[in-house]
């Protein structure tokens, strides 16, 4: 599908609009003043595949903090972009501590947190300013929680004078677009370059989010970072962001993702650049890893043993990407099939560069692996899984071109 033609932002050495692929991104939920935590998290996201990691920066302390979980990450032979989210104070901060400021590669600001009446504007022009200085790009942000009220007024002002006065999500949606396309003005006169801005106006709703994004790629060419806000937790975050945001890249709207899931307890925070690479990867725009294809199962698989065997090849692979990025190219593209019985097993094996049709319920058991659409072995017995991944290895080994050293 034709891409909204956006300008291009470099984010450290990550591009973001234009033709460059759609980015992820993801954000720490440590501490930032606990250094090695932050450094660890934001380098546990990378290697899951975030393309850029940001990181709470509210206070002295946590300011102070950013440049040394840099130097972390570059110990570690990370070099993500970090972008800083600032609130209320990013002024101040920004100001105070020019090293935090050199260390980000990008600023994120929400207009309706960066001061409030006749200081609004000065404190707004101190951050432009220092984005300038450093050469940094910045993100405006709107959030309908946090929305500028005295845009809001003025919008609902104008509403009201309207012949047929639109209802209060309409008056709501043009707040938010209006609140981050005249701070992208303001931005530009305060010296910030165009190709330095990204925008991003963010509701909880799938329906508000689809319509206000159709409406601010229509107003302006600056690339545009997607995210439902307040997602939610597990399968409901999931679903949410996967609805609103595979429609708008569907019609070519959006640049940068980012799925804001609540964690469960003790849960991985990498889960978010997962969903976020899936979406994209399912939907064609990007490949990240190679993809499991596997049968839901029915009466005819009363074995849980395709349902284990698939669940550990997609683990698998996702272990190992790291290493095989590093050595061969293409890597990401490959398929995989997984299935439970003779149906529609030996098919879709076909059909993946590599497939597996285990037996069903009642059928002989063996189970044929095709590589490329060919059959080549029929695996037996108890090493099924160990064989089927070796069978994995040696395909990448000898089917993807190694990469000069």
């Amino acid at each position: 599908m034709p891409r909204h033609r956006t300008r291009q932002v470099r984010v450290g050495r990550v591009l973001i609009g234009s033709d460059a692929p759609v980015v992820v991104q993801s954000m720490t939920n440590t501490d930032t003043v606990d250094v090695l935590a932050t450094a660890m998290q934001v380098a546990e996201l990378a290697r899951a595949g975030s393309e850029l990691v940001r990181i709470t920066v509210n206070n002295e302390a946590a300011a102070k903090a950013v440049p040394h979980i840099r130097d972390r990450l570059l110990a570690l032979n990370m070099d993500v972009p970090l972008v800083g989210d600032f609130h209320y104070n990013g002024h101040k901060l920004l100001a105070d501590h020019p090293a935090c400021a050199e260390a980000l590669a990008k600023l994120r600001i929400n207009p309706g947190n960066v001061g409030a009446g006749t200081r609004r504007d000065p404190q707004f022009a101190s951050i432009i300013e220092i984005a300038c200085k450093y050469d940094k790009p910045v993100r405006i942000g709107v959030n309908w929680g946090s929305l500028d009220p005295s845009v809001l007024a003025r919008v609902m002002d104008q509403n009201a004078k309207r012949a047929e006065p639109r209802d209060a999500g309409a008056v709501m949606r043009e707040a938010l677009v209006v609140s981050a396309l005249e701070s992208a003005v303001k931005a530009e006169e305060y010296g910030l370059g165009g190709d330095r801005i990204i925008l991003s106006a963010k509701v909880s709703s799938v329906q508000d989010l689809i319509a206000v994004y159709r409406d601010m790629a229509a107003r302006c060419d600056y690339p545009l970072h997607l995210g439902l806000t307040e997602a939610g937790m597990g399968s409901k975050g999931i679903v949410a962001s996967t609805a609103a945001l595979a429609v708008l890249l569907q019609e070519g709207i959006g640049d940068t993702i980012r799925i804001s899931l609540t964690p469960e307890p003790n849960g991985s925070r990498t889960q978010e650049v997962v969903v976020a690479q899936e979406i994209l990867q399912t939907m064609g725009l990007r490949a990240f890893t190679p993809m499991v294809t596997a049968c839901p199962g029915c009466g005819r698989t009363t074995s849980t043993f395709f349902q284990e065997l698939a669940s550990g090849i997609q683990n698998y692979v996702r272990e190992q990407m790291p290493v095989w990025r590093e050595q061969y190219d293409g890597v990401e593209n490959m398929t995989l099939a997984v299935m439970g019985c003779v149906v529609n097993g030996p098919g879709e094996s076909k059909h993946a560069n590599i497939g597996i049709s285990l037996p069903g319920t009642g059928e002989t058991p063996a189970a044929p692996v095709f590589v490329d659409g060919e059959k080549t072995v029929t695996l037996r017995g108890d090493n099924i899984a160990a064989e089927f991944k070796a069978i994995v290895d040696n395909y990448v080994a000898t089917r993807y071109t190694k990469k000069a050293v």
